[in-house]
């Protein structure tokens, strides 16, 4: 590679993270933006990282379109033998002449998706919320199974309830509720 600043366009989908055995990842529509700054001894590569990815909700099983825009950089650089114990240096051996970034690409998305996924309150599949909730009712004792059941279902409300009210300036609820605390004196 000639020295100097490169620039590279890919598109990640369900292929991609199929061929990299990923089992959280069932589909993908990425767009990954890498530049290659090439100097004399060293490689400074950053990549950019944007669009959507399918995963299985934890909860309720149905696939949850998670948004991804993340980057990552890396210096790399020849040496004696590989070295990949820094976070941001990768030293390569001087008799390799290419770098895959196949798994940099693959390990950026990966470090980007949270440990639990999850839809939004109230947006999971309501047979399964319901499904989960007579298994745990099986499971716990019948005090904890309501009080969980109660939760669960405030849970699922709660969403509903935030976007109604969402749109609506909250002190203007502050004022309705100075008038209501007038009428009733």
């Amino acid at each position: 590679m000639p020295v100097g600043t490169h620039e590279f366009e890919y598109h990640l989908g369900k292929q991609f993270f199929m061929n990299m055995e990923s089992e959280d990842i069932h589909d993908a529509d990425l767009s990954v933006n890498l530049v290659v700054v090439h100097k004399s001894d060293m490689y400074d590569i950053a990549i950019h990282i944007s669009g959507t990815i399918t995963l299985i909700c934890d909860r309720c099983l149905d696939d949850l379109l998670y948004p991804i825009d993340t980057d990552y950089h890396i210096t790399v650089k020849y040496g004696d033998e590989y070295n990949d114990d820094s976070d941001d240096l990768l030293v390569i051996p001087e008799s390799d002449n290419y770098l895959n970034v196949a798994y940099m690409l693959y390990d950026t998305v990966a470090l980007s998706i949270p440990i639990k996924h999850v839809h939004p309150l109230g947006k999971c599949n309501r047979q399964m919320s319901a499904m989960l909730k007579k298994h745990r009712a099986r499971q716990v004792g019948d005090e904890d199974a309501e009080l969980e059941n109660e939760l669960i279902d405030e849970m699922d409300n709660m969403e509903m309830d935030e976007s109604r009210e969402s749109n609506v300036d909250p002190r203007w609820n502050d004022l309705k509720n100075l008038a209501q605390n007038d009428e009733n004196e």
